[in-house]
């Protein structure tokens, strides 16, 4: 055995379980099978050009002197990030634990009971600072969360406002430059007009339906909006805060001086600032506006027994149901970074944060006092951490940058300097020396903090927060290592057996890609710091982006959308932007075939266009003539394509070239959406197919764990029509030579997580990136053919393969009385999760074993499902009391003294005999969604709350 090749470890099946896989499909090798699988005029005609695959011993060294090119200098820019200090027991037991970040997102909410309750603590630590009712599990970064904020507000405008098409939205000239490129992209498409002003010489006109104002402003200064907010209110103009979370210890909550929306980044919540991402943005606002508030809600419901449970509420929020009347297409999030984050406050409590943020607040007093004596003045009339100085900006920089220290340059006269949770003493006294140096004067030094404050008296905090038991109980780190295991032992991720969801790829998340995210060198540093500090960085990136190039076959790549979904729309708003470049503009029609991901819709939409839904054939491919009849109908305004490749019912279609080609032949470009590019890579390219741009799934195809919902990382990769208009950043400019504004927050978005995905890349090399979708499509072939005669198998390719993923057909089970939910939550008991319930078709399971499964894993799937079909072959429709509809079976119910069931407990607990030897209980029963919706608590409080009286 090669005992040093990456791929040998990555991939699951071992050289000897070859024969009986191949035999069991029928066929003779892996070649046939993909012959049979993919169409021979989209196979590539020779090895991705890659570099030769390194061992995991070279990676780890070539990583880290990578990493010693990237300066890790003092950082005082501030601009939404900040240095922070990352609790010890959170990094070792969350970060880096498979047991958290290998989990799905909380679909099954009885296997999931840990991390709902992780984001739970996370949603009512954003509730009570805030002062909203409602708060949701995260989203991707500040600039995102304002944009959705700015939605939500849209969306919900008077009835008059809509009648009259009141559609300007004023923005704060204090907004972090960042967030207002965001705004700028997400508010043309959908047909809303900033006006950036001052918010003090603002008129109320009717002509605006909302407004966002930053707190504290983007250089530090602290304002009292509550006189702003009470005008608005009357003008029936709602109002979004983008807020600093610590400050919020400290200063007056938004809710209390009237926001209908808060949003921002939870990232100085002990994650680290990974040179932009990924960090968890928050999102509340109020009650009222649930039905219309992105992402996910954590709720609090009841199960079987009447017991607490928790579970993602108002489902029918989703863009997979809205579909193209979506107001988002938030998918993946950031629950990873919401759980460290909500862990630390936690661990800290309301006086811990409150200790903290009293600390950096004296810290920036002090820095201000001492800088005064030296004849330079701070001008912010208030502040919280953030003090905006006059000096000679170069003179300055000159020095700090000698001293291996960043501050923010507004202008050639200013300097802000963003004090933060890990500054000490010493560290001011370098700061102030820095200022004397260029000023060539003495320096001044100081032995303590100032007890002093800057911060209004009208502003200061007087509510409470935090009181609930969790936020004051595990202060030591025994208590909070011991919470943490309780919950982590509540939740099934990969650690403990294969998570088989079909277009999702669950697939291995190697630890050596995992270890550099821990290390100093990648993760400390500022998106926003000097690009001569950060070669380390740009060389990765830069690299990863030839990588995805040569896998696609295109010629230019963004990193800067953090999620799927981002990827979906930054592709369509470059497309969008082509056609506008041509003096085409009218062009708006998007086609979206009916199996299409719901995000797809959802994208379309807030990208602006018109979405023509196009039919799939019996066979679940697309129906090539109703397209074709669309495209000559829609010429003239026909923008593009959006097609899933493979499908999203798991197979290779043989006519897409003859589709992209009609695409282009009217006007059109193509979109390819590369949640399924696993079963492309090293075999066929989004290029050959003729696509002019695709988007992928980094946490799917390349290796980025899942976290629990997020984070993920959604590049585009485009042909050279496309290139120029790659995205941009307002403060380093990353774009191509006609650029879009800003996708994300960050200019290379969740960089940190890249690592992950230029370590796979460069560890697999071409041989082994092939050998890993050949044997995804081996894996899920081999599946097929042990499910065959046991479940229909829904869609199939022209050979009667599969690509990467099948689909079950279980509708017929309703005769039996049992619903594909039934299964879903008696696979719990055999020890799994479910696969995808219901999409792309009701009444269905799609199956997606990817290629790091071995032969025994696999074999254990599939004898739990088969098994399962026994069951259900026992049961009747009038029989409610079955072992599938009880299921899952908790600890609890199979120790109870009494058992009313009509089957053992060895059936409901041990069905098939590897079981017992890595049992994994559901810590609740069945939960109860509808009550959950009806009774909607998405914050923590007490037992009572929670029971029906």
């Amino acid at each position: 055995m090669k005992t040093d090749a990456f791929a040998l470890r990555h991939i699951g099946p071992r050289e000897t379980d070859l024969q009986h896989m191949l035999q069991t499909i029928g066929v003779d090798s892996i070649e046939q099978l993909v012959y049979e699988t993919l169409p021979d005029d989209i196979r590539l005609k020779a090895p991705l050009n890659l570099d030769p695959a390194m061992t995991e011993f070279e990676f780890a060294n070539h990583i880290r002197e990578l990493g010693k090119k990237n300066k890790t200098f003092k950082s005082y820019i501030g601009l939404g990030y900040h240095p922070t200090i990352v609790p010890a027991p959170i990094q070792r037991n969350i970060f880096e634990n498979p047991g958290w970040y290998t989990a799905y997102t909380p679909y099954q909410a009885e296997i999931a009971q840990g991390r709902l309750e992780a984001i739970l603590n996370f949603q009512t630590t954003v509730i009570e600072l805030t002062g909203m009712e409602i708060a949701n599990a995260s989203l991707l970064d500040e600039g995102t969360a304002a944009a959705e904020a700015m939605a939500l507000l849209f969306d919900v405008r008077t009835r008059d406002q809509k009648k009259n098409n009141t559609h300007k939205f004023f923005v704060s000239e204090e907004i972090l430059p960042q967030t207002l490129s965001v705004l700028q992209t997400r508010s043309t498409p959908i047909g809303i007009e900033l006006v950036v002003g001052n918010h003090e010489t603002f008129d109320f006109s009717n002509e605006f339906f909302g407004a966002i104002l930053q707190y504290p402003g983007k250089y530090g200064q602290v304002n009292d909006y509550s006189a702003f907010v009470a005008k608005a209110k009357e003008n029936e103009i709602k109002v979004a805060f983008a807020a600093d979370i610590l400050s919020l210890a400290t200063l007056t909550s938004p809710g209390e001086m009237g926001a209908a929306v808060v949003v921002g980044t939870t990232q100085r919540f002990g994650v680290p600032m990974g040179y932009g991402g990924p960090h968890a943005a928050y999102f509340a606002t109020k009650d009222e506006y649930k039905r219309s508030m992105p992402g996910r809600i954590i709720g609090v419901s009841v199960d079987a027994n009447g017991n607490r449970a928790l579970r993602m509420a108002l489902g029918t929020r989703e863009q997979h149901i809205k579909r193209e009347k979506a107001t988002s297409n938030i998918c993946t999030a950031q629950v990873l970074l919401a759980v460290m984050a909500g862990m630390y406050a936690v661990y800290h409590g309301p006086k811990g944060l409150k200790y903290i943020a009293n600390k950096v607040h004296a810290s920036a007093v002090t820095t201000a006092e001492v800088l005064n004596k030296l004849g330079v003045y701070q001008t912010n009339t208030a502040y919280f951490d953030t003090i905006l100085v006059k000096a000679d900006a170069q003179k300055v920089k000159t020095v700090a940058e000698k001293n291996k220290v960043n501050f923010f340059y507004p202008d050639a006269d200013s300097v802000s300097i963003s004090l933060n949770e890990t500054t000490s003493v010493a560290d001011i006294n370098q700061i102030v020396a820095i200022f004397a140096e260029a000023l060539g004067k003495e320096t001044v030094t100081v032995s303590e903090l100032s007890t002093g404050s800057q911060l209004p008296a009208s502003l200061e905090r007087t509510s409470s927060f935090l009181t609930h038991d969790v936020f004051n109980n595990h202060h030591s780190e025994s208590q909070l290592m011991r919470y943490i295991k309780k919950l982590e032992r509540k939740d099934l991720s990969l650690n403990h057996s294969m998570i088989s969801l079909g277009s999702c790829t669950m697939k291995l998340n190697a630890a050596s890609e995992m270890l550099p995210l821990s290390m100093p060198n990648w993760n400390s540093i500022h998106p926003f710091a000097p690009v001569d500090q950060v070669e380390g960085y740009l060389t990765m990136l830069k690299k990863l982006e030839q990588q995805l190039n040569v896998i696609t076959g295109f010629a230019g790549t963004t990193l800067q959308p953090n999620s799927g979904a981002q990827g979906e729309y930054a592709g369509l708003m470059a497309i969008r932007a082509y056609h506008m470049s041509r003096n085409e503009g009218h062009r708006n029609v998007c086609l979206i075939p009916s199996s299409a991901h719901g995000t797809n819709p959802a994208s379309a939409a807030m990208a602006g266009m018109k979405i023509i839904v196009t039919k799939t054939t019996p066979e679940g491919n697309i129906d090539v003539e109703d397209l074709r009849e669309k495209a000559i109908e829609h010429k003239d305004d026909l923008s593009c394509l959006m097609v899933t490749y493979p499908s999203t019912h798991g197979v290779f279609e043989s006519s897409i070239i003859e589709i992209t080609k009609l695409i282009h032949e009217n006007g059109g470009l193509v979109y390819m959406d590369g949640a399924n590019m696993n079963a492309q890579v090293g075999l066929t390219n989004p290029a050959t197919i003729g696509a002019d741009v695709c988007h992928l799934n980094l946490h799917k195809t390349f290796a980025i764990p899942h976290g629990g919902g997020g984070p993920g990382v959604g590049p585009i990769c485009v042909n050279e029509k496309l290139v120029p208009f790659l995205p941009t950043n307002p403060i380093l400019n990353v774009g191509g030579e006609q650029a879009i504004t800003a996708i994300s927050s960050a200019p290379y978005g969740s960089a940190l997580v890249c690592l992950i995905s230029y370590g796979y890349i460069t560890m697999m090399g071409a041989e082994g990136l092939k050998s890993a979708t050949e044997h995804a499509i081996l894996n899920a072939n081999y599946m097929k053919s042990r499910f065959e005669g046991h479940y229909p198998i829904l869609y199939t390719g022209e050979c009667g393969r599969a690509a990467h993923e099948m689909i079950l057909d279980c509708r017929a089970f309703k005769e039996n009385g049992i619903e594909v939910g039934d299964i879903a939550k008696r696979l719990m008991d055999y020890g799994f999760h479910a696969p995808t319930v219901s999409f792309p078709v009701a009444g269905t399971l799609m199956i997606e074993p990817t290629e790091s499964e071995d032969l025994a894993e696999l074999d254990r799937f599939c004898d739990a499902l088969i098994s399962i079909r026994k069951e259900i072959e026992a049961a009747t429709a009038d029989d409610k009391n079955n072992v599938l509809k009880n299921a899952p079976h908790t600890l609890a119910m199979l120790t109870s003294d009494s058992w009313d069931f009509p089957y053992s407990r060895e059936t409901a607990a041990y069905p098939l005999d590897y079981i017992a030897d890595n049992k994994f209980w559901p810590s609740v029963r069945r939960v109860d969604d509808a009550y959950g919706d009806r009774n909607l608590v998405c914050s923590c409080a007490p037992i009572e709350a929670y029971m029906e009286s």
